[in-house]
């Protein structure tokens, strides 16, 4: 659950915190908080968690939202965060689609590598060892588990349809949702 003695929870965004859409959130209006995930982060914060997201944001290459947009979602977040005594310490995102061939697209490791780099107080082939990574999807999942990440599927979002698909990750712990995990996290269950 650390990198050295950082304390740190690599969170998806779409479908983990936040409602995801099939048409892709594409506004500040768009970004809703689902019911408990906002509190949960407030929780996770409260107790020393240091909260990293990373996020595909495919959306950014297909022309759906610009960069502005993008950054308005993330202030919104932060301004709902704030009065709950919660923070995201954080943001990583992937502008590319799957065609574009980058490192950083969920379910490859590129992202995790940087998280890893910012985070990292050991020189580790595998720098996230323990690390817990929350996601509604197995791209999620995979990416984090690269870099020895500990797995942690949520119902919420995509994830009860990732559960039906089967061929989770080994070790995958499952959470009705963010709060379930904080929950289980702080009680020492995972």
């Amino acid at each position: 659950m650390s990198i050295g003695s950082t304390k740190l929870i690599i969170l998806d965004r779409d479908g983990v915190i936040n409602e995801d859409r099939d048409d892709y959130v594409k506004s500040s209006d768009e970004w809703i908080p689902l019911p408990g995930s906002l509190e949960a982060i407030a929780l996770l914060n409260q107790a020393g968690y240091h909260i990293a997201v990373a996020t595909n944001q495919s959306g950014l290459a297909r022309g759906l939202f610009n960069i502005n947009d993008l950054h308005a979602m993330h202030s919104k977040m932060d301004r709902l965060l704030k009065p709950l005594g919660g923070h995201i310490d954080s943001i990583f995102f992937c502008p590319h689609v799957d065609a574009n061939g980058c490192d950083c697209r969920k379910p490859l490791p590129g992202m995790m590598k940087e998280i890893a780099l910012r985070y990292k107080k050991t020189d580790s082939t595998l720098p996230l060892t323990g690390t817990p990574i929350v996601g509604d999807s197995l791209r999620d999942l995979e990416a984090g588990i690269a870099l020895g990440a500990s797995p942690h599927l949520v119902l919420t979002g995509k994830g009860r349809k990732t559960v039906d698909k089967g061929n989770l990750p080994e070790g995958t712990q499952i959470h009705a949702d963010l709060m379930a995990f904080a929950n289980a996290l702080l009680e020492d269950r995972i």
